[in-house]
């Protein structure tokens, strides 16, 4: 039999995750469908950082309005995810590295957005005590964190059904097409009906929006993290770098995770990634450098994540350009775990109204069209 729904979620990470839970809690019944598990990729194996700082533009409103729900996570999900706020630090490493972030933190103030903050140096070593001593400064948004991105998802995942959202694993969506009224989404567990329908299917996304003959240049990547043997607490912040790759933060249980943008290669018709261990190596010497009281610790093992990513760096969320009824919530370029809460909530308002009060100019899908 044909499986009827109001809506269906192609995509089984956060977003589609918390887009199920939340489309659930304005009273439709969504049907979620996801080919492997709920996390598998992109959302379950990415560092965690909950952070607003240093985002697009365009993407401002949503981190936002994301971490207003982060800050009442429990109440949302039923679970803490691990989110803890303690900042993230953005380090400069030299003067004209400093100059050139006080020019953004100025232009998001006259912009009205006020939640990057320029430290000097006596500040940045407050709060990042271990860093090196040439760092001159930097910029700190201190209502960022980070969650745990596997137990996150499966947090979003359990309440959506708990609040009557359907969840389908291990179930490949084959074809989309129009009939009548409503969508026929095509499964390799027979077919499902909805009048409308979420694209959130993340590496996967273009195929989906190709059968809605509205392709997009999305990239397969596969962003590497490694985790450290367990060090003496020294750090509570996230620590990004801009100039060199590095994303840092240390656990509860002393280990440190190592990410920042190094990449590995992404097989992604055998769901698989190669870890690149010359890359790694890099960012080991980048902490190396940056933290000597890293130089004794070991790493413990690395992995990888399949994720899309789009030419300009910003996600796609918004209306279909071609289909009525279809929406988009793909493309998050390895930085959209902060924006999950946010981004589900507003796609329900989306398509349950048509409308939504969170601003997304710029990141429609249409703006590839443009420029053709």
């Amino acid at each position: 039999m044909t499986r009827t729904a109001d809506v269906v979620v192609i995509g089984g990470g956060i977003h589609g995750c918390s887009t199920a839970l939340h489309l659930a809690l304005r009273g439709l019944k969504p049907i979620l469908v996801e080919k492997d598990y709920a996390g598998r990729h992109a959302s379950g194996v990415n560092a965690g950082g909950v952070r607003q700082l240093a985002r697009d533009l365009a993407e401002i409103p949503l981190s936002i309005s994301s971490m207003d729900l982060w800050e009442h996570i429990q109440e949302l999900v039923g679970d803490d995810c691990g989110f803890e706020s303690h900042g993230t630090v953005l380090v400069a490493e030299n003067d004209a590295e400093l100059a050139s972030f006080k020019e953004r933190v100025d232009d998001l103030r006259l912009r009205g957005f006020t939640h990057e903050e320029m430290i000097d140096q006596a500040e940045l070593r407050r709060l990042v005590p271990a860093v090196s001593e040439h760092c001159p400064g930097g910029v700190v948004s201190r209502r960022d964190g980070a969650a745990d991105p596997f137990r996150s998802t499966q947090a979003f995942r359990k309440r959506a059904v708990e609040k009557g959202a359907e969840v389908i694993e291990g179930v490949t969506v084959t074809g989309l097409s129009r009939v009548g009224d409503v969508w026929r989404v095509e499964t390799s567990d027979g077919a499902i009906e909805a009048p409308k329908v979420v694209n959130a299917a993340g590496a996967w996304a273009d195929r989906i929006a190709a059968m809605l003959g509205e392709p997009v240049p999305l990239t397969v990547v596969a962003p590497m993290l490694m985790v450290t043997s367990r060090v003496a607490p020294f750090i509570q912040p996230v620590v990004i770098l801009r100039g060199r790759k590095l994303s840092f933060k240390q656990l509860a249980n002393g280990t440190v995770v190592i990410g920042g943008g190094h990449l590995a290669t992404p097989h992604r018709d055998r769901n698989e990634t190669v870890i690149d261990w010359e890359k790694l190596a890099i960012s080991a010497r980048t902490v190396w450098e940056l933290f000597p009281i890293m130089r004794q610790a070991t790493i413990v093992r690395a992995w990888a994540g399949i994720e899309a990513y789009m030419p300009d760096g910003i996600p796609v969320v918004g209306k279909s350009s071609t289909s009525e009824g279809v929406f988009h919530q793909f493309g998050f370029s390895t930085h959209g775990f902060q924006l999950g809460p946010g981004t589900g909530a507003m796609m329900a308002e989306l398509v349950a109204t048509g409308s939504t009060n969170v601003p997304i100019d710029g990141l429609e899908i249409d703006r590839f069209r443009k420029k053709r």
